[in-house]
């Protein structure tokens, strides 16, 4: 089957939340043993896991972080503090176990995916790495497209293929990370578009750039805009001109999982930008996304805002690697048992609070 005829049916097989599963979830939540919201969203998001799978005892406890990893043409216009070999370099420190990403999945008992989209260079095969390239790297984006509208539609392939394999595994929660030096400006470019909000409100430092540096890279980006006038209506050819690779294989994860029921955790700032080109593509995906945190980058409150989804944490995070969406796992699960094993009124024999009118004396 090729990308784009795997792409139109996966499109196809994304449905909106079983409504009746909500319905008694939320009757549920009026049952157990404490005032009505008084856990507040995480009631709201027990709702909303039952929504996505259909049950309301749903079990999290296979847990997945795909990492996407691609490098970047725009690299070339100097606007990273870093040199782009130090992608491939942290790929080397996924499989060694040494990252954030690596941590934070022992932490909360997660697998982590590593999947090299576009590395620039040839990555050694590893038990641990997945090599899907679709090419080495986007070309620099001031210049020209980013990518082939056929390389986009690869690279959402492979994000498909992956979350499938992943689903075959056992998948009951999936977040998305990503490493791809440059990637801030692909997102900044992208989040642009897809908002309508000029490069300086939606550019941030990223790698730690300084103020002339990130001058620059507002200037780079507002030069790519002017060069491609990507169509916010027209979203794969948005991501060809002025995406990543990892980024469009985020968006292939994205849209698989949905197709699968599966929530979707959406990290930091690149995450949010494959979120609403995934959202703009089949707008239902939306309703499968949980906000992990809120990043520093201002461009990720502007696409979180655009989504309509709030952020469960706000740690002034701006790592990317899916750290912040591994570490709402935690959170995300305890939505999920307390719906579940909290007792109800009637269960623990407690009285519940009268909230009828009262008589006076006669």
């Amino acid at each position: 089957m090729g990308s784009e005829q795997r792409f139109e049916e996966t499109i196809q097989q994304i449905e909106g939340l079983d409504e009746k599963a909500m319905t008694l979830a939320r009757a549920r939540q009026d049952r157990l043993t404490k005032p009505p919201g008084a856990l507040g969203r995480l009631e709201e998001l027990s709702v909303q896991l039952a929504g996505i799978t259909g049950t309301l005892a749903c079990d999290l406890q296979r847990k997945v972080v795909i990492v996407m990893v691609g490098d970047h043409g725009v690299v070339r216009q100097s606007v990273s503090a870093y040199p782009q070999e130090v992608t491939a370099q942290m790929v080397a420190n996924f499989l060694r176990g040494g990252a954030a990403i690596n941590v934070l999945a022992r932490h909360t008992g997660s697998r982590v995916v590593v999947v090299d989209i576009g590395v620039v260079e040839d990555l050694p095969p590893h038990p641990g790495l997945t090599i899907s390239k679709v090419a080495r790297g986007t070309r620099d984006f001031t210049r020209e497209p980013a990518m082939s509208r056929e390389q986009a539609h690869a690279a959402i392939g492979v994000g498909l293929e992956v979350v499938e394999q992943e689903f075959q595994r056992g998948l009951d929660l999936v977040a998305t990370g990503d490493m791809g030096i440059g990637n801030t400006t692909a997102s900044s470019a992208l989040v642009a578009v897809f908002t309508g909000e000029p490069p300086e409100r939606v550019t941030g430092r990223g790698t730690g750039i300084t103020e002339d540096g990130w001058r620059h890279k507002v200037q780079v980006v507002r030069a790519a805009l002017a060069l491609h006038h990507a169509d916010a209506g027209d979203p794969v050819d948005v991501l060809a001109r002025l995406g990543g690779l990892e980024i469009a294989g985020l968006v292939g994860v994205m849209l698989g999982a949905a197709a699968r029921r599966v929530p979707v955790v959406v990290d930091g700032f690149i995450s949010g930008a494959a979120a609403l080109a995934a959202a703009a593509i089949a707008p239902r995906v939306k309703e499968y996304f949980i906000a992990s945190h809120r990043s520093v980058e201002p461009g990720h409150q502007v696409a979180l805002d655009r989504l309509g989804i709030k952020p469960l944490l706000d740690l002034d995070l701006r790592l990317g690697e899916g750290t912040g969406a591994v570490l709402a796992f935690p959170i995300i699960e305890a939505a999920a048992k307390l719906l579940n094993e909290m007792a109800t009124f009637d269960e623990a024999g407690v009285s519940e609070a009268d909230t009828g009118p009262r008589r006076g004396p006669d």
